[in-house]
């Protein structure tokens, strides 16, 4: 069965201000080491599974130009501009009734465009046994990613040992991120898995999905499938997407449906959700301090330091994170990273878009 793939590319990717502001969010920044942006390693993961003309990008009008310029081989019509933020289930379903269009069925793989993967190939594999799965019946599939340590700030889903097909568990539920103690509790049971957001299953799986749970969703995918190709594309997707409940895919569909399978991943993932991930994917000197730029330290050990050609001498700090640009620069406490958020909202509070 042909493959295709939806990565969205819609975030603002606030917790990386101020590298990432509305102009250019994280995905079309670079934060390894070669240089490539995290959409385009995304699209560069998946070319061995699937073709470029296949591959659909769904983000928003403004960043259109974005996607174009560091994917340009990737097919214009390719790019699904969402007239305005629904949440996950509205994306997935645009993404769907293109591909319906074209294809009339297809495996879809969705997955987000900030994530990174240390192994490539692993990775891969685990997609393949994904499309194995998804293309028997009506099986939707998620990749669940094996946890390490009690993290807080995702959602777990709880799968079934017994009930297996292959290297996939059926899943028995998904919960919200917990707080430690029952995050610890998770680990311990060796049953639950992290939700990595990526998903595979057929075009008409997802769609008859919608249909049964969020059905007054459906009819609006469909009036947009419809009009899709003909002069009138633009002006239904402008009417009819943003009157789509905002519902993500997980609440909206994954949480009610049956037949769910989920992969547990073990191939180096990471959503880089903040500036502590550069800890993770980049290496640190022998005082422990990661830094890009002209930087010289001093006395200083374990820090997060991101400059450009501007010299910046740090003397004597620790557990700090420093980022400097053009018009910004954020000096934070590594234990204070969720209240960057603070900073964006005073902004917005002093209209200060201009730093936004």
């Amino acid at each position: 069965m042909k493959k295709t793939a939806l990565i969205m590319a819609g975030g603002r990717g606030e917790r990386f201000w101020p590298k990432s502001r509305r102009s250019l969010p994280k995905q079309f920044l670079s934060l390894t080491a070669d240089g490539r942006t995290m959409i385009q390693l995304t699209v560069e993961r998946i070319r061995p599974l699937i073709q470029m003309e296949d591959i659909y990008i769904s983000t928003n009008r403004a960043y259109r130009d974005l996607v174009l310029e560091q994917l340009p081989e990737l097919p214009p019509e390719n790019i699904l501009c969402e007239p305005a933020g629904r949440n996950t289930a509205p994306c997935i379903g645009l993404g769907a009734v293109h591909m319906a269009k074209k294809y009339e069925d297809a495996l879809m793989m969705v997955l987000p465009s900030d994530h990174l993967i240390k192994y490539n190939q692993m990775f891969l594999n685990a997609l393949k046994d994904g499309c194995s799965i998804a293309e028997k019946g009506s099986n939707l599939v998620t990749i669940g990613i094996t946890p390490d340590y009690p993290e807080t700030g995702y959602g777990y889903i709880k799968f079934r040992p017994d009930e297996s097909d292959g290297n996939a568990y059926a899943v028995d539920r998904f919960v919200e991120k917990p707080d430690v103690e029952t995050a610890k509790e998770y680990l311990a049971t060796e049953e639950y898995l992290w939700n990595s957001g990526m998903f595979i299953w057929k075009v008409s799986t997802i769609l008859s999905n919608i249909r049964s749970f969020l059905p007054d969703m459906y009819d609006g995918l469909a009036k947009i499938g419809e009009a899709i190709g003909t002069q009138q594309q633009e002006i239904v997707l402008e009417k009819v997407f943003p009157e789509l409940e905002s519902v993500s895919i997980d609440y909206g569909i994954m949480e009610k449906a049956q037949d769910i399978f989920i992969l547990p991943g073990v191939f180096g993932w990471d959503d880089v959700g903040s500036w502590l991930a550069v800890e993770r994917i980049r290496k640190s000197n022998e005082s422990g301090n990661v830094v890009t730029g002209n930087i010289i330290t001093i006395h200083s050990k374990n820090n997060i330091i991101q400059g450009g050609n501007k010299l910046i001498a740090a003397v004597g700090i620790e557990d700090l994170i420093i980022v400097d640009t053009e018009d910004a620069t954020l000096i934070c406490d590594k234990g204070s990273t969720p209240d960057i958020k603070l900073v964006l909202e005073n902004l917005k509070i002093c209209n200060r878009e201009e730093y936004l």
